[in-house]
């Protein structure tokens, strides 16, 4: 029994598949107009995280995490380059590959993109209109009529009093409500367009991902995800237009990551604090990160600075060196560390304390050196997408540089075989300047990195 929390209901509920055994999970992806940061990691771990347990457990799960490449943000940018906008959603969505990739994060099942999905766009707006939940306006756009949806806010909680009345609305003299939102806009000069029974133009954002998300799962499918930053307008208003279309219940759960801070600051261009993977990856192995996003519970604010990465290294460099001699084979074994493991999992995928089962195994395999246990922990930690390299790998890096230490090892050793103390405590102090960790056993020396 698997327990999720329902933005929609705001509490933690059974979950319960439309499908006995399967589930439909669509993801809010990437818009591709530049390089992937922490925001976009964290989506892509978190909801990689949930699809790699309800695997884990006999779920047959379709993964959908569309692309977004076609936008405003877009079209901006690819002007400001003086490109064509393919060449640029080109150029990122294979950046985004690479960075997700580096996460140990699986692929997912389908990868529709927005301007690959024009058809079902045009005839789901086709829809609102046949059912009056949009008119044309006055400057050709099409626009969702928000007061035909009684259930508006129904996700976020507002009101569309409250939202008239206190918030800020640009003006626009063609719609019929200022809260109004586009579907399709006409085309303007030298903008992608495509044609259409209005004239040639292109989507609005928020149709796009309810048109992609619905012709690959299904009017009604299980769990839509994406970024707490997502609620409100874009999930909202995904909410509005399918329904209104197709006249069935969207979605039956929503889940809403945490918002990510930089040194307890919101992460924002505007105060210099903005990092992208790449920017992370350069420092910090990519394990390491992925380990760090989920130490937090992914509805908690996660907090990044050089601090916690660091205690994250430390931390999965314990969890490698438990492993480290263990010719590891998954071993499942039905025991409190595997109860607990799941337990915890299984209340709304509670990673830190999943992650705390983990320590408490490792301490245990450290201490029995029991090669069943260490194949358990290498087992439960591969659910998470955790302790998936090969110990000594982990613990010794850069191959080029492994080769040097072990040069360096080779001849401290020989000055010990000479009793040369002197020597053999340089190399060892130089080595620890270098972060380099030395174990002296009746197997030899052994190296790790600190």
């Amino acid at each position: 029994m698997i327990t999720i929390y329902n933005s929609l209901t705001k509490q933690k509920e059974v979950f319960t598949p439309i499908e006995p055994g399967k589930i439909g999970l669509y993801v809010c992806g990437m818009t591709v107009y530049d390089y992937c940061h922490l925001g976009h990691a964290r989506v892509m771990v978190v909801f990689d995280m949930v699809v790699r347990y309800l695997r884990s457990v006999g779920f047959s799960v379709t993964y959908v995490r569309n692309i977004t490449d076609i936008d405003d943000k877009i079209i901006q940018r690819a002007n400001e380059n003086g490109e064509d906008f393919h060449e640029l959603t080109a150029r990122f969505i294979q950046a985004m590959h690479e960075d997700s990739e580096a996460l140990g994060v699986l692929a997912p099942d389908q990868e529709p993109r927005a301007s690959e999905s024009i058809a079902d766009i045009i005839a789901m707006v086709q829809s609102l209109l046949d059912k009056d939940h949009a008119y044309i306006a006055d400057s050709g756009d099409i626009c969702y009529a928000i007061k035909e949806f009684t259930d508006y806010g129904k996700l976020s909680g507002k009101r569309l009093e409250d939202l008239r009345a206190g918030e800020r609305v640009k003006v626009d003299q063609s719609k019929r409500d200022p809260l109004d939102f586009v579907l399709w806009k006409q085309a303007k000069p030298e903008e992608p367009s495509w044609e259409s029974p209005w004239g040639n133009g292109r989507p609005g954002w928020h149709i796009e991902c309810s048109a992609m998300s619905t012709h690959c799962l299904g009017n009604h499918f299980d769990i839509h995800g994406g970024g707490m930053d997502l609620q409100f307008p874009h999930h909202e208003n995904e909410i509005a237009q399918s329904e209104a279309a197709t006249g069935e219940q969207f979605v039956n759960v929503w889940m809403h990551n945490g918002f990510v801070r930089i040194n307890d600051e919101k992460m924002s261009k505007s105060l210099g604090n903005f990092f992208t993977v790449r920017e992370i990856l350069e420092r910090y192995q990519p394990e390491v990160v992925r380990y760090f996003m989920l130490t937090s519970h992914y509805r908690s604010p996660l907090n990044y600075s050089d601090q916690e990465l660091d205690a994250a290294k430390q931390a999965l460099t314990r969890l490698y060196t438990a492993l480290r001699g263990f010719n590891v084979s998954s071993s499942e074994l039905d025991n409190e560390y595997n109860q607990r493991f799941h337990a915890a999992m299984k209340d709304d995928f509670n990673t830190p304390e999943a992650i705390a089962v983990l320590f408490d195994l490792a301490k245990e395999v450290n201490k029995t050196q029991s090669a069943e246990l260490a194949g358990q922990l290498g087992q439960l930690a591969s659910i998470l997408g955790l302790l998936q390299a090969v110990p000594e790998d982990y613990l010794h890096g850069n191959t080029i540089e492994a080769a040097a230490i072990e040069k360096q090892i080779a001849e401290r050793n020989a000055a010990r075989d000479n009793r040369d103390w002197a020597t053999a405590d340089r190399i060892r102090d130089q080595l620890e300047e270098q972060g380099i960790s030395l174990e002296d056993g009746a197997q030899g020396t052994i190296w790790r990195k600190i």
